[in-house]
């Protein structure tokens, strides 16, 4: 794949999962990208996606979410936490925005992993951001309509140096 195709972020049709089915599909995600780094498992609907390693902040169990990304305008990966439009956060959000429980996260990306101090947007850089990200895919609008929480938007930087 070239660069240009990696980094393509084309919009392409996406129908949402009902909550049940998002447990389900999420549970063979996940096999799917530990088995392979094929295009048909790690794209979906434009959207290249994430594997983040997340400590559980009660459990203390390693757990494991697959999400899609979008990059903003530095070319930083954003993960949404929209659970289609919940009226809560996904328990995954929780677990990563607990910076006790989880310091760093770990990213992997096919065969590209990285430890990121994964950061929550608040004020100014989250309504820049969103507007950005529901510009270019606003299905994400929708699920903001079906709940009353803002639904959060997380960086996961490289790190530098």
């Amino acid at each position: 794949m070239s660069d240009s195709e990696q980094n393509s972020q084309e919009s392409t049709a996406f129908t949402t999962p009902t909550h049940d089915e998002i447990v389900e599909l999420t549970k063979m995600h996940i096999e799917a990208l530990e088995a392979t780094n094929d295009d048909a498992v790690w794209v979906a609907a434009g959207m290249t996606h994430v594997l983040l390693t997340i400590v559980g902040r009660k459990s203390g169990a390693t757990r494991k979410t697959p999400l899609p990304y979008w990059k903003d305008a530095d070319g930083h990966r954003i993960v949404v936490g929209s659970f289609a439009g919940a009226k809560k956060h996904p328990a995954w959000f929780h677990n990563l925005a607990d910076k006790d429980a989880n310091p760093t996260i770990h990213v992997k990306e096919r065969d590209h992993e990285y430890w990121s101090d994964a950061q929550v947007l608040e004020g100014d850089e989250h309504a820049a951001v969103w507007a950005a990200l529901t510009a270019d895919r606003p299905f994400y609008n929708d699920y903001q309509a079906k709940t009353e929480r803002q639904i959060p938007l997380i960086r996961l930087p490289e790190p530098t140096g």
